[in-house]
């Protein structure tokens, strides 16, 4: 027995099919906005004002800034001139490149070499977003992208 192909049918098919569809993007678009890790600053233009001064002063300090992860413990080593620094730190978050639901705020400790501090953490992509300062006063503020030592 052959059924025959109506209206309905036709029109049954195109719902079903653009409702996944809409459900999809609705699933994606949900999820896109809640792992949004947030706002760099609260308004670009005011930060984009002093951005080129900011950056000049920035690089006139000659750092050389790099982190890294053995098991647990963060390093941040601050070179110039071969010579490590021990800046002021005023704010360190350690957490996922997208995501912040595994941010946490470090306290490091300098041994002379390095800036340490212990966190928890696991294998992946982590950055270290730190603003420190300089004996000048020079606000440093860069995100470093960790090393995972294995």
């Amino acid at each position: 027995m052959k059924r025959e192909l109506t209206g309905w049918h036709v029109f049954t098919g195109f719902s079903m099919a653009f409702g996944v569809i809409i459900a999809v993007n609705l699933t994606l678009a949900f999820q896109a906005v809640n792992t949004f890790p947030g706002l760099e600053v609260k308004n670009s233009y005011v930060a984009s004002q002093s951005f080129d001064v900011d950056r000049a002063a920035q690089k006139a300090l000659d750092w050389e800034v790099a982190g890294s992860l053995e098991g647990n413990i963060l390093s941040l080593t601050i070179v110039k001139d071969g010579k490590a620094l021990s800046p002021v730190i005023e704010k360190a978050v350690f957490g996922r490149a997208t995501s912040v639901a595994a941010d946490q705020t470090p306290t490091f400790k300098f041994d002379g070499r390095a800036y340490v501090a212990e966190v928890e953490a696991g294998r992946g992509n982590w950055n270290l977003r730190v603003k420190m300062r300089a004996e000048d006063g020079t606000l440093f503020q860069q995100r470093v992208i960790v090393k995972v030592q294995e």
